[in-house]
C-alpha cells in the first residue's frame, strides 16, 4: 500500500517558510538540523529529511522535556515536569536557515522549544531572550550585540598513558605574531568562507596570546540574531576543523598553562536610530550600574562552566572585578572607545565565554541593564588602572561556580526573569556539574570542556 504525503502543504506555509523549502530544493539539502542551546551550554538538536521539511517547519520535531536536565555529561538531573513524562516541540526559525559549508547536503535552523499545542514553553532559553528583548522595546530601547570569541586550534591526540584525550595546538607563535596568520591560514581561510556563506559578517582575524588561539569577530546584529549567530559560530568553527583532519574548543580554558577564551560581549542600545550611548551618558551609567549590580549573579549565566572560573583571575585580562573603566581590559566592564569618526561607542562585558548559552546569557544581560535603567543606578567612579594592584578596593568576582550560582539564586531580579521552571532547571543543572567535576582531577575537567565546547 503506498503512503500519501500528510500534513502542512508548502502553500499553507509562511513566505520565509516557502523560501526556506525552495532553497533546500535548489541548494540539494538531504538533512536540516533543527538547533537549540540547552541548561548546560551544549548545542543540540535533531534534523529533519527534506522530504518531511514542510511538516517539520510547521509542527517542529517532537521531544522529551527531560533534555533541558541534562548537564554537559550528558548525566540527567531530578527536575519536577523534567522527567520522562512530557513533550515538547523543537520548532524551527525559518528565517533563520543556512547551509552549513562544512557539511554538505546539510543545513541549520535555529529553533525555539514549544509546547504541543504551539504555545512557548516556560524553559526554553531562545523564548526568554525573546521576551527580554520586549521589554526593553517597551521601554523604548533595542540592543545590538556581538560575541568576540577566541578558540584554541589543533588536534585531538590520545594521551600515550592512557589518561584522557590531550588538545595538542597548531603552533607556538606569539601573540598576534605574522607568522601565526601563515600557520593557521588554510584553516582561517576555510572559516571566513564558511561564515560569510551563512550570512555572518567577518570583522577582525588575528592570532592571540595562548598556543594554537585564535580570535574572529563578527559584525554586531540585532539582540536575538547576535545569539543565533553565536551559535552558528560555534557549529562552524568545530565543524570546519572537523572537515579538516583538526580540533578546535571555546570552551574557557582547554589548555591549563595557556590564555583562557573569552567571548566578550559588546552592547550597544538604540532608540529611534540613535546609539543612546553615543548621545547620553545618564542611559549608558545607569545600564552600566545594572550591569555592575548584578555582575556576580550574572556571571553564572555569562560563565556558565566550572571550567570558566580558571580564566575569570586577576591578571588575565579576563576581568575578575566588578568594576567598569574606559578602555580598561581588565574592568569586568569597558567603555569602547568608537573606531574612527563613523565609529559606533560600546559597551565591552569581558566576563563572558562560550561555555554560555547564549541566549540565557545575552537575555540576562538586559534584564540587569534594565533594572539599572528603571531604578537610575549610578556605577559610580570609573576606574583607570588595573583593579588588582589596589587590594580590598574594589569587589571580586565570584571565583567559582557555586560561588556564581550562590550569587544568582540570591538575585531576585535574574531569579525572577528566569521563572520557575526554567531557574529551577538551570540550577539543578549547574550545580550538578559543579559537583560532578569537584570529584575528579583537572585533567578530567580539561578534557571534557574541550570536547564539548
Amino acid at each position: 500500500m503506498t503512503d500519501r504525503p500528510t500534513g502542512t502543504r508548502p502553500h499553507q506555509l509562511g513566505a520565509a517558510a516557502r523560501r526556506t523549502l525552495e532553497r533546500a530544493e535548489l541548494e540539494g539539502i538531504e538533512l536540516i538540523r533543527f538547533l537549540y542551546a540547552d541548561h548546560g551550554g551544549v548545542i543540540r538538536g535533531k534534523a529533519a529529511a527534506r522530504s518531511r521539511l514542510a511538516e517539520r517547519l510547521s509542527s517542529g520535531i517532537g521531544h522529551t522535556v527531560a533534555m533541558m536536565a541534562m548537564n554537559m555529561l550528558d548525566q540527567l538531573q531530578e527536575v519536577e515536569h523534567m522527567g520522562p513524562v512530557g513533550e515538547v516541540r523543537i520548532v524551527p526559525d525559518a528565517a533563520t536557515y543556512v547551509p552549513l559549508p562544512y557539511a554538505p547536503g546539510a543545513a541549520a535552523i535555529l529553533s525555539d522549544l514549544c509546547l504541543p499545542d504551539g504555545s512557548p514553553w516556560e524553559a526554553c532559553p531562545r523564548t526568554f531572550l525573546k521576551d527580554a528583548i520586549a521589554e526593553l522595546r517597551d521601554e523604548g530601547y533595542a540592543l545590538e550585540a556581538a560575541f568576540e570569541p577566541e578558540f584554541t586550534l589543533g588536534w585531538r591526540l590520545p594521551d600515550p598513558s592512557g589518561g584522557p584525550d590531550r588538545l595538542v595546538p597548531i603552533d607556538d607563535a606569539l601573540c598576534y605574531a605574522a607568522i601565526g596568520f601563515d600557520i593557521a591560514h588554510d584553516y582561517t581561510m576555510a572559516l571566513v568562507r564558511a561564515l560569510e556563506t551563512q550570512g555572518l559578517r567577518v570583522e577582525h582575524y588575528h592570532p592571540e596570546l595562548g598556543h594554537g588561539q585564535q580570535e574572529l569577530s563578527i559584525r554586531h546584529a540585532p539582540a536575538l540574531r547576535a545569539a543565533d549567530n553565536h551559535v552558528l559560530y560555534r557549529e562552524t568553527v568545530r565543524g570546519v576543523a572537523l572537515r579538516m583532519q583538526m580540533w578546535a574548543s571555546l570552551a574557557p580554558k582547554p589548555l591549563a598553562d595557556q590564555a583562557g577564551n573569552g567571548a566578550h560581549l559588546h552592547l550597544s542600545l538604540w532608540n529611534d536610530g540613535r546609539n543612546v550611548f553615543a548621545t547620553g551618558n545618564e542611559v549608558r551609567d545607569a545600564f552600566i550600574g545594572g550591569l555592575l549590580a548584578h555582575l556576580p549573579a550574572l556571571t553564572a549565566l555569562t560563565c556558565g562552566s566550572v571550567n570558566s572560573f580558571r580564566r575569570l583571575a586577576p591578571r588575565m585580562w579576563s576581568s575578575a572585578y566588578a568594576v567598569y573603566g574606559p578602555d580598561n581590559r581588565e574592568a569586568a566592564v569597558r567603555v569602547c572607545s568608537p573606531l574612527g569618526e563613523t565609529g559606533e561607542p560600546n559597551l565591552e562585558l569581558k566576563p563572558s565565554d562560550s561555555s554560555a548559552n547564549p541566549y540565557l546569557s545575552l537575555g540576562a544581560v538586559i534584564h540587569a541593564g534594565l533594572d539599572g535603567i528603571r531604578r537610575k543606578l549610578d556605577p559610580g567612579e570609573p576606574v583607570d588602572v588595573d583593579p588588582d594592584t589596589r587590594p580590598g578596593r574594589y569587589p571580586r568576582l565570584p571565583s567559582s561556580l557555586d560561588e556564581a550560582l550562590d550569587a544568582l539564586e540570591a538575585d531576585e531580579v535574574l531569579m525572577e526573569a528566569l521563572g520557575p521552571l526554567r531557574r529551577s532547571a538551570y540550577l539543578a543543572v549547574k550545580r550538578s556539574e559543579a559537583a560532578a567535576f569537584a570529584g575528579e582531577d583537572a585533567s578530567f575537567e580539561l578534557f571534557h570542556h574541550m570536547r564539548v565546547f
